[in-house]
């Protein structure tokens, strides 16, 4: 293919991961317990069945995670690709309701509505609910999409319509435990 010339003139702009909320310090915890895919290793490329909607099929990776902590209410699940050429990075997922008994959701498991019991979606930046899969500018270079998981010691009681404001003013200095992977996703 050839070079898309507005991915290569912004290849040097990105939101960065300062800006993720994981970065966030009122979302600071412990790292202990661990959150992977099968699909994937940290920092290794998503694969292709996972591309956003647009090109791909769309379709969520599976996840597992060691167990949070006894005393964790509710698990949150954050997607942010902090490599798009913006001041703040785009959230490909928004996902709560996640019971801490669980220990992952499987292939899909973040379409909308959800195939889980209890998992509600909220309002990305790319303005829909459940999973939006990689779609990074073509020539952009690679983009990080960071998986964040946060264990909370309470629920969040939040309207249907709730966006990652909302949320992450309900999950402030609430945070007991959190797990991190990171893929990538690059379109030459």
């Amino acid at each position: 293919m050839p070079v898309n010339p507005l991915g290569h003139a912004l290849r040097n702009r990105h939101a960065g991961h300062h800006t993720l909320v994981w970065a966030r310090p009122d979302l600071q915890a412990p790292e202990t317990f661990t959150l992977t895919s099968p699909a994937f290793d940290h920092g290794a490329p998503i694969p292709e069945r996972h591309r956003g909607r647009v090109f791909g099929a769309n379709i969520s990776p599976a996840l597992a995670w060691t167990p949070p902590p006894a005393r964790t209410a509710e698990l949150v699940l954050i997607v942010q690709d902090p490599d798009v050429p913006f001041s703040r990075p785009a959230t490909h997922a928004l996902t709560l309701g996640i019971d801490p008994s669980l220990s992952g959701i499987p292939e899909n498991g973040l379409a909308n509505p959800s195939p889980i019991r209890g998992l509600t979606h909220g309002k990305g930046g790319l303005g829909r609910r459940g999973w939006a899969g990689p779609m990074p500018p073509r020539s952009h270079g690679p983009h990080s999409y960071v998986f964040q998981l946060f264990a909370l010691d309470h629920r969040p009681e939040l309207p249907d319509a709730f966006t990652l404001a909302d949320v992450l003013h309900a999950m402030s200095e609430r945070v007991i435990a959190r797990a991190r992977l990171d893929g990538t996703y690059e379109i030459r």
